[in-house]
C-alpha cells in the first residue's frame, strides 16, 4: 500500500502483527515487544497485537509486582490507543483455560478463536512471535 506525500514521496505502510505469549515477568520479551510495538505504531504503521498462551497475562488488571521487585507496566497498554493501535485480540481458548474473561483486562479488546486468529495472521505482511 502506498500513500503519495508532495514533500516526501511514496510511503510504505506495512501491516505488522505481533503475537505475544510470555507471561509479563520474569523475561524481557513481553516489555520489549511494547516498546517496538509503540515505535512501529509511531512511524505509522498498521500495528495489531494478539495475547495467547501465558501472554494473555499481560492484559490482565491489578497486577501486583511488589514481591518481585519490577515496575507493573500493564497500564502502559492504555497509551497504545494515542498510537493509533486499537487492534488488539486475545485468544479466547488461552483466556478459558486461565479462567479469564474480557472483564479482568486492562483495556478492551477482541476476543478470538484460534481460528479466527489465524485468519488475521495470514493477512499480515509481517508476523512477529515472542
Amino acid at each position: 500500500m502506498y500513500d503519495e506525500d508532495e514533500d516526501d514521496g511514496p510511503e510504505v505502510v506495512k501491516k505488522f502483527l505481533y503475537v505475544n505469549r510470555k507471561a509479563p515477568y520474569g523475561t524481557v520479551y513481553a516489555l520489549e515487544t511494547l516498546e517496538t510495538v509503540l515505535i512501529a505504531a509511531a512511524f505509522e504503521q498498521d500495528v495489531s497485537l494478539v495475547f495467547m498462551d501465558d501472554g494473555v497475562y499481560q492484559m490482565k488488571k491489578d497486577q501486583d509486582t511488589t514481591a518481585i521487585g519490577m515496575k507493573n507496566f500493564s497500564k502502559t497498554y492504555r497509551a497504545l490507543d494515542g498510537y493509533d493501535v486499537e487492534k488488539l485480540y486475545v485468544e479466547k481458548e488461552s483466556m478459558d483455560e486461565r479462567g479469564l474473561t474480557a472483564d479482568d483486562l486492562v483495556v478492551d479488546v477482541e476476543v478470538k478463536t484460534s481460528a479466527e486468529l489465524q485468519d488475521i495472521m495470514d493477512a499480515q505482511d509481517v508476523v512477529l512471535t515472542s
